[in-house]
């Protein structure tokens, strides 16, 4: 009979948090002593790194911690209770904001269902020190879950590298307890994800480049990851050293071909939906290295989510660095245009020229080569099970081979506009021409203003062709996007009209739920014919794919500018035609 398993420590993540600053450097620790801070006060008490003062008064603990960051150009750590202990740190606090001296303040809180209550020693401590601290975080109050706990450790990292990046200055960290407080064994410290980060200018420091190179270099299996990010000219001429393969959603703008014989992944969201695991292991990265936001595929965050790779930097300018992938270890601020050339490049540092790069070793190019195999011949067997689906399956419409038929239609430098839902879904499976540059609002993700946002570029950019390609949920509930006195005849609206949320059909969850039909597809009957004719938007409805090959040639000429082309299928027709396919990508690839 096997004992049953420890239930997970209540205070494990704050533990760590004692952990987590000694790793970043942060070993300088000033506490006045309280009962809800004990957690806190015996973690770094403990921990053989960190050299605890003890000062009862807050008010003086606070600018003694203060004169110890000064000389010491790290940040002190500051601990104290709940209640007004964490007031009294306020002067030494301001100070330190206006005189740019790094502290990381932790003030033990009462659970936030006590706030207010009069309970004892409670106060409204979140944003406790307004306006004079860099950033104030709330930490999570149960992290037993692993999510949690992942969100605990993310929170420590990101408030430690804000209060020692420039300018330095006071950050806040307001950590509710629950009790028991104090306890019955050792306090455990277990290994702790550190997130470093890497500061620079436009190019990168030669510590910081060297540092990322010397990562690329160990690297066996190195994945570069493209997130949303505007069309850009500097990836069409990168050269290819260090063998690394790329990947990007469409919303990444980073076209097909880099440089000969090297090309962008296009069909990760292919393959990875349908993949099995021992197939995902050998496409398993050692190393990734992620630019731009965020990621429309669903499939890929959740393989690195699930097959972390050792170490993952994220380049960006500047600004907060969300960790998409749950594992984060470095964080580059610097323009990824020069930084990502550089690297593909293989030029050892920003000050030499390419004739200065260094060929990998024998063995770490094989296995460089294998892994890249791995992915392309995996990338081209998707396409290639794209393509033959479609070939063999039946030709009644369905919005998944409209989009498919409209994409092919679009001509170099249109401007596509995604809608939230199926349709940027549907782009991203099928791609883009390498001349089509696309935007989509997933920032929020949200299907409430994507209609308006590409009448705005049609008006910013006349002489452009631009397409929206949207559904019907969220056209209906933008029409207003057109209730102004400004032509757009530039604006070309493809319209794919399911009348309800089809999405719900789709994905898993609603679409296995008895109430699916009234409380999540929400049927309507609405077709944008009144529309067109209330705004006097030509208007092109078809219902069939034989009138949606007739329709194309004239709604992207002349007749259709500034047109609506509305295509009605069924959404039973659709989730069924959608479930053919990911059988058949299913059956390919596991």
């Amino acid at each position: 009979m096997t004992a049953s398993p420890l239930p997970p420590n209540p205070h494990q993540a704050i533990y760590n948090i004692a952990a987590l600053c000694a790793a970043h450097g942060l070993t300088e620790v000033v506490l006045s002593p309280g009962s809800r801070s004990a957690p806190l006060t015996l973690a770094f008490a403990r921990h053989p790194a960190t050299n605890v003062r003890v000062v009862p008064d807050e008010r003086a603990a606070a600018f003694i911690g203060l004169g110890i960051a000064q000389a010491r150009r790290v940040p002190t750590v500051l601990v104290c209770t709940s209640g007004t202990a964490g007031l009294n740190y306020a002067p030494a606090v301001a100070e330190a904001y206006y005189q740019q001296v790094p502290l990381l303040i932790l003030t033990a809180d009462r659970p936030p269902e006590w706030i207010d209550q009069l309970d004892g020693q409670a106060i409204r401590q979140n944003g406790l020190y307004g306006a004079h601290v860099k950033g104030s975080y709330t930490f999570p109050v149960d992290t037993t879950h692993p999510d949690a706990k992942w969100h605990a450790n993310r929170l420590m990292n990101e408030a430690i590298n804000l209060a020692k990046a420039y300018p330095p200055g006071p950050v806040h960290v307001n950590i509710p307890v629950r009790e028991p407080l104090y306890p019955t064994g050792e306090v455990v410290f277990e290994e702790v994800r550190v997130v470093h980060q890497h500061e620079s200018g436009v190019h990168p420091s030669a510590v910081a480049h060297r540092a990322l190179l010397d990562a690329l270099d160990a690297a066996e299996r190195p994945l570069l990851v493209f997130g949303q990010q505007p069309k850009a000219e500097w990836y069409q001429n990168l050269t290819f050293r260090s063998l690394v393969i790329c990947v990007g959603d469409v919303i990444s703008n980073v076209g097909k071909q880099l440089a000969e014989d090297h090309v962008v992944r296009a069909h990760h969201d292919v393959f990875l939906s349908g993949a099995s695991s021992e197939l995902k292991k050998e496409l398993q990265p050692d190393l990734v290295i992620t630019c731009g936001n965020s990621l429309i595929s669903k499939s890929l965050k959740t393989f690195l989510r699930q097959h972390p790779p050792k170490r993952h930097w994220h380049i960006q300018r500047a600004g907060e660095v969300a960790d998409t992938l749950g594992c984060l270890t470095d964080v580059l601020l610097v323009d990824p245009a020069w930084c990502v050339s550089a690297l593909l490049a293989g030029a050892k540092h920003h000050q030499e020229d390419a004739s200065s790069y260094q060929p990998l070793a024998p063995s770490l190019w094989e296995s460089r080569q294998q892994f890249a195999t791995q992915w392309r011949e995996t990338d081209t067997k998707a396409a290639d099970v794209l393509n033959s689906f479609f070939s063999r399956s039946a030709k009644s419409l369905t919005e998944f081979g409209a989009v498919r038929l409209l994409l092919r239609h679009l001509i170099d430098s249109t401007a596509l506009h995604l809608a939230n839902s199926m349709a940027v879904r549907y782009a991203n499976i099928l791609g883009v021409p390498p001349g089509v540059e696309v935007f989509a609002n997933r920032g929020t993700s949200g299907i409430d203003g994507c209609t308006s946002t590409a009448v705005g570029y049609a008006l910013a950019e006349p002489q452009k062709q631009v397409v929206l390609i949207t559904g019907d949920v969220a056209f209906f509930y933008d029409r207003n996007a057109f209730w102004h006195n400004y032509p757009t005849p530039n604006l070309r609206v493809v319209l794919l009209n399911n009348h309800g949320g089809g999405i719900f059909r789709i994905i898993d969850g609603p679409r296995q739920q008895p109430e699916l039909g009234e409380l999540f597809e929400t049927r309507q009957q609405l077709t944008a014919e009144n529309l067109c004719r209330d705004f006097r938007l030509p208007y092109f409805p078809v219902d069939s794919m034989a009138k949606l090959e007739a329709a194309l040639p004239v709604f992207f000429g002349p007749e259709g500018a500034g047109g609506v082309l509305e295509i009605q299928t069924d959404s039973k027709v659709n989730a069924a035609f959608f479930e053919e396919y990911r059988a058949a990508v299913k059956q390919a690839f596991s």
